[in-house]
Order: C-alpha cells, then sequence, then structure tokens
C-alpha cells in the first residue's frame, strides 16, 4: 500500500502543471490502492471524491496547483488514518492488555514497558496468558532483557489469581498485564478477561490487532470493546504489511483509537502514532522529528558529536552504524527521511550484510590498527582478511568508507544536516 501510495504522488510532484485529468488519474490510482489494502470500499470512494472535488476548487492565496493537491490529499489521508495524535500520559498506571492469538501482544507488553522506561517510569510486566504455553517463558526473556520486574506462575491455570497476586507483590509506577489469547473471542476468554478488569481496574484496556488483519480489525475490535471497554489500540506489524491502513481505518471507524504502532520485532520499535507523521512517511514526506527521536535515544552522544567532528577512529565509526541499527531497518529509516523512493534503486539487505561483515573485519585488527587505520599496508590488510573470513576487497571498502566519512564528515555544518543532508550522508556510502 506504502509504496503505490507513494509512487502515485511521486506522479504529481514531477509534473510541471496539473490539471482536471491527471487529477482524476491520481483518484483513480488511490482508489485501487487503497481497495487492495483492504481500506473499506464507501470509504474509498468518499475519500477520492473528496480529492477530486477539493483539488479543483479556488486555489488558496500562495499555492501552485500541483501544491494544492499534495496538501488535499495530505489532509484527507490524515483525516481517515486517525486525524489527531492520541496524547499518552506520563503517569503511574495499571495496563491491560488483550488480544486473539497471533497479534504479538506478549512481545508489544515489553515494547511498551520499554517505552515507559525510557520515559522516565519503573514499568512492571505480568504473565496472565494461561492458555499458551511459551507465553511465560516468552515474557520473562523480553522481561529479563528490557531489566523489568517480572511475574508470572509457570504452569499456572488461573489468571486472575496470577493478577491478584502480582498486584500484591508488585510496586512500579506502570504495571502492564498481558492477557490470555484465544483463536476467537469465545466465552471463556470474555469470562476471564471482565474477571481481571474487576481485579486489576486498569487505567487503559489496550487491544492488540495486527496490520494484517485489514478490514477485520473493525468487528474484532467492536466486540472486544462491547466486552471490556477499550480504550486504546495498538496495531501491530505494520512494518511487515502493506494492509496497515486498512486495519487502522477499521479501528477508527469503530471510535477506538490507535495509540501506538510497531515497526519491527526489537524492544525499541513501538511508536506513538501520529496519523500526520503516518501519511507524510506514506506519501514521501521527511518525518525527521521521529528520526531526531529516535537517535537521540540510540546514540552515545559523546561519540556522535566525536563522529560529526571528523575526529574518530574506526571502531567509533562503526558504533554509529550499530546505533543506525537500533533506530530500525534501512527501510523504515529511509521512509522518515523522505528517501522511500531509494529502496528500489538499493540493495539494503545486500547493504546490511555488508556492514555485518564489517565488524568481523574490525575484530581482526590489532588496538593500533583501529586507532590508525593508516598503518594498514597490503600485508596488513591480508591478514585482517584471511582473520575475518572475508575478501580483502571487503576490508578494502571498509577502509575507504570510513576514509571518506572522515573527509566529509569535517565538511558538512549543522544546519545542513536539519535541512536534509543525510540524505547526501546515505548516498556517500552507496546506501
Amino acid at each position: 500500500m506504502f509504496e503505490k501510495l507513494r509512487e502515485s504522488m511521486q506522479k504529481i510532484t514531477r509534473l510541471g502543471i496539473v490539471d482536471a485529468e491527471h487529477v482524476e488519474e491520481l483518484a483513480r490510482d488511490m482508489q485501487r490502492t487503497l481497495l487492495s489494502a483492504d481500506v473499506d470500499v464507501a470509504l474509498v470512494m468518499q475519500l477520492s471524491d473528496r480529492i477530486k472535488n477539493r483539488s479543483m476548487e479556488k486555489l488558496p492565496e500562495g499555492l501552485s496547483r500541483k501544491e494544492h493537491v499534495i496538501k488535499v490529499v495530505y489532509d484527507e489521508l490524515t483525516s481517515i488514518l486517525g486525524g489527531e495524535k492520541s496524547e499518552t500520559v506520563l503517569k503511574p498506571k495499571r495496563i491491560l492488555l488483550a488480544g486473539l492469538y497471533g497479534t504479538g501482544k506478549t512481545s508489544t507488553a515489553a515494547k511498551l514497558a520499554r517505552f515507559y522506561q525510557k520515559k522516565g517510569l519503573k514499568a512492571a510486566l505480568v504473565c496472565c496468558d494461561v492458555e499458551r504455553p511459551a507465553a511465560y517463558e516468552q515474557l520473562k526473556q523480553l522481561a529479563e532483557k528490557i531489566d523489568a520486574p517480572f511475574y508470572g506462575e509457570k504452569g499456572g491455570k488461573d489468571a486472575i489469581a496470577i493478577l491478584r497476586e502480582a498486584l500484591a507483590r508488585m510496586g512500579a509506577d506502570v504495571i502492564i498485564a498481558d492477557s490470555s489469547g484465544r483463536n476467537a473471542l469465545d466465552d471463556a476468554l470474555i469470562r476471564e478477561i471482565k474477571g481481571m478488569n474487576d481485579v486489576m481496574k486498569p487505567d487503559e484496556k489496550i487491544l492488540v490487532i495486527p496490520a494484517d488483519m485489514g478490514q477485520a480489525a473493525r468487528s474484532q475490535a467492536k466486540a472486544f470493546h462491547d466486552a471490556l471497554g477499550i480504550t486504546d489500540i495498538i496495531v501491530t506489524k505494520t512494518d511487515a504489511t502493506g494492509k496497515g491502513g486498512g486495519a487502522i481505518t477499521a479501528c477508527y471507524e469503530t471510535g477506538a483509537k490507535v495509540k501506538f504502532i510497531t515497526t519491527g520485532e526489537g524492544v525499541e520499535s513501538l511508536e506513538q502514532y501520529d496519523p500526520r507523521k503516518f501519511v507524510g512517511r506514506i506519501i514521501g514526506f521527511a518525518d525527521m522529528e521521529t528520526l531526531l527521536e529516535k537517535a537521540s535515544s540510540a546514540m552515545d552522544e559523546k561519540k556522535a558529536e566525536k563522529v560529526m567532528s571528523g575526529n574518530f577512529d574506526i571502531e567509533e565509526f562503526y558504533s554509529q552504524f550499530e546505533s543506525i541499527k537500533k533506530m530500525g531497518s534501512f527501510s523504515q529509516i529511509l521512509d522518515m527521511m523522505g528517501l522511500g523512493k531509494m529502496k528500489g534503486k538499493v540493495n539494503i539487505e545486500g547493504q546490511e550484510e555488508k556492514i555485518r561483515k564489517w565488524r568481523f573485519v574490525i575484530d581482526s585488527m590489532t588496538p593500533h590498527e583501529k586507532k590508525n587505520p593508516d598503518v594498514l599496508d597490503s600485508s596488513r590488510i591480508k591478514r585482517i582478511a584471511s582473520g575475518s573470513g572475508t575478501p580483502e576487497s571487503d576490508v578494502r571498502e571498509l577502509l575507504g568508507n570510513y576514509s571518506k566519512a572522515k573527509k566529509m564528515m569535517k565538511t558538512i555544518s549543522p544546519g545542513k544536516m536539519k535541512r536534509g543532508g543525510m540524505g547526501g550522508v546515505f548516498r556517500k556510502f552507496g546506501i
């Protein structure tokens, strides 16, 4: 969905003059794309009619027809994908997660705990999933990974008793309970989750829904809301499907707010859902605010300053790539930078594999070589290649990129970085 919408917008931006025929073609392209992504037919037709009508109205002062059309599409897509951002209150709270099998609910519990940790709150995790045998071990391991308090009973069968005991034992600002799932919302699940609700008295009751559910999300959101009184929704797997828009519009049609989306597998890959940023990313507008937020939490500030000054060794050079990996995949980062169109021109998986090999190369260097890469002559390069199990060309490529980076960082001003110079940075590395 996202790539097709972006391509449709690029057609418009490449035109010198935009007329009614071009708007009609854009509306047809968007209809096909949104329908294939499981967005409701009636909603799609309303959207395309509004885009056609508004695009050809009298131009606002200071805008060309092309600029006006782009703004209309942006506003209308934002409207059907939620309108305004749902605010997240940072205060002590109790959160109950609900959802069926396969939604990513357990991993989302840990991502949510990590989100509140980064905001300065102590978050604890409770495993109340007594149906799925692996749930206890999975949540326990995730809790250990993020250093969060955890409570559960391996082999336990009474979710309500487990929750009651956890609440009595645990002292934390935010307590997140992962409830059981089922293949469908049956009577047993409804009784269990209502009992948990009575014991916990949660401040937030969040439904977890996968993006690939599409329009089926509407009926599930309604069923859980009728049973529990859902306050918010988290849409998972938005990185792996083109049907995220279908799930999000379906949720909004029920009146439920999407508060977060997940964008990857890692515990850091949870974002507050902001319809304006989401649409901006879809149609190729840079989301530098989110990118900078991710960068500030992922990167060591002192190391980053050293790299920006151009005064860094090869180990510090590589550490910045590791920091970038914490921000998400290169594909996601390109989207946030408004450079999604580059994805079809580069082998992203190949670039990520190349950087992974660089780690082996650097590990085969002596401390002196890491600090002073200029000493690496042919014989040393041959030894490093042999020790790392990589061809000499990979070693030379790493050294070449390191050298280019040092020269480039000394010539890039902070202002240029803020104006979008990062696109040039990625291209310099062949990314």
